[in-house]
């Protein structure tokens, strides 16, 4: 008798023991986002633990990814080949077509439909547009994941300069011509001064080019559109400027010498302000850019989204997981950083962000019109073409125009035979 109430009370002991355990068994999800500095880190992180809290039955566990290049998205595809990847992850709005052709991330049209909170119209049309393209033979709807964030283009001006020179201040609507005076005034002021500058990558020469009224692609993105005299036109104003020794040379940070006071106008996006209001030590602040001959306010959209890794162990979850980052409450921590804007487009998330960054002084209007212009190009992932060898191939020739290697009109002529080969059908 005594013996078998020993072994009920072992066997009692290992049942309690055993309980918790299979309590606390939650479903890990890792999660991965690309931050630009320990700062950004810091936000992801209490991004994840504000979720974490609030959601029982799900662990989560943020993994900040190395490399601004596009080493990050290689790294990203080798891992989700070996298994090693997390379970959703950020990726570039370019890269979004090569993941979801490679079957690396995916389709989550079905489970979206069944969520009644999500909505594609809650988010800039653009992002949702690349996100919802079926692939080539494909059955029903797609969806490839949801935009984390938009940026759009800036000018970041020195208004110390701009004074200087007894210029007035960027307007909404200034155009090529009042831009030129500033830059070569601005540039008169010294020789360490000049009145421009923008990095040397795709969409810094291309706004020239867009808003002389050219384009990267035609209609549908299965081929080039630059052999035109618009893109001449946008090539020729931008090459001005560098031959006429008003901005850093082309292929030159131009960040650096911005930031240290040298430099008038400076072209860049919305991610760049959180570095600007650390380190510039003299007034400034951010204006539309300068309508072209196009005669329309053009600018960029950039955006990246959260895609969910095609191996993952819970799908259900993890789909979970990007609505909940995508969410407007996690949209406004991560936008209180002043690195970017909500993707979401609805006017509670864009009266969130021009509450951002209230003592910065920065004009957060010129960055909301930026997404709203009339001619807005939405940074575009190719499921028709190879972006990574198109890229590579425009960035050769406009650095060869730039430097005087071939005219503007030589790279127009030639530019859409060179990278023909690289469009092409998918499957092909």
């Amino acid at each position: 008798m005594k013996r078998n109430i020993t072994v009920l009370v072992l066997l009692l002991l290992a049942i309690s023991l055993v309980i918790p355990v299979f309590a606390q068994d939650d479903v890990t999800l890792r999660w991965r986002t690309r931050p630009d500095n320990q700062a950004e880190i810091d936000v992801y992180t209490e991004a994840s633990e504000t979720i974490d809290a609030a959601w029982d039955g799900v662990a989560l566990v943020y993994e900040p990814g190395g490399s601004e290049s596009a080493s990050y998205q290689d790294v990203l595809v080798t891992e989700v080949e070996a298994g090693t990847a997390p379970d959703v992850f950020w990726i570039p709005g370019t890269d979004v077509a090569r993941f979801a052709e490679a079957g690396l991330i995916l389709n989550l049209a079905d489970m979206a439909a069944m969520s009644e909170d999500f909505s594609a119209d809650d988010f800039y049309a653009g992002p949702m547009g690349f996100l919802t393209t079926p692939l080539e033979g494909m059955e029903g709807d797609a969806l490839w994941g949801i935009p984390r964030d938009v940026s759009a283009f800036a000018v970041y001006y020195n208004a110390d300069l701009f004074d200087e020179a007894g210029l007035d201040y960027p307007e909404t609507g200034w155009n090529w011509d009042e831009f030129a005076v500033a830059a070569e005034e601005i540039s008169s002021l010294g020789d360490e001064i000049v009145g421009f500058g923008m990095n040397a990558w795709w969409a810094n020469w291309g706004y020239f080019v867009n808003a002389a009224g050219a384009s990267f692609f035609n209609e549908d993105y299965t081929s080039c559109a630059l052999d035109n005299d618009a893109t001449v036109a946008g090539l020729n104003q931008a090459k001005a400027l560098f031959d006429n020794n008003w901005a850093v040379p082309w292929g030159s940070d131009a960040e650096g010498p911005f930031l240290a006071g040298n430099v008038g106008m400076f072209l860049n996006g919305r991610w760049a302000t959180p570095g600007t209001i650390a380190n510039a030590d003299f007034n400034w602040n951010v204006a539309s850019l300068p309508v072209g001959p196009s005669g329309e306010q053009t600018n960029w959209l950039f955006w990246g989204a959260y895609v969910v890794n095609a191996r993952t162990e819970h799908p259900e979850e993890a789909w979970d997981l990007v609505q909940r980052l995508t969410s407007l409450e996690i949209q406004e921590q991560v936008a209180n950083l002043g690195a970017n804007i909500p993707s979401r487009s609805t006017d509670e998330a864009l009266e969130l962000f021009l509450n951002t960054l209230p003592d910065s002084g920065v004009d957060n209007q010129a960055f909301v019109d930026g997404t709203t212009a009339s001619d807005v190009r939405t940074e575009a992932p190719l499921f028709f073409g190879n972006w990574s060898a198109i890229d590579a191939a425009y960035a050769e020739g406009v650095s060869a125009v730039f430097n005087g290697e071939q005219t503007a009109e030589e790279f127009a002529s030639t530019i859409c035979d060179i990278v023909a080969p690289e469009f092409a059908m998918m499957g092909e």
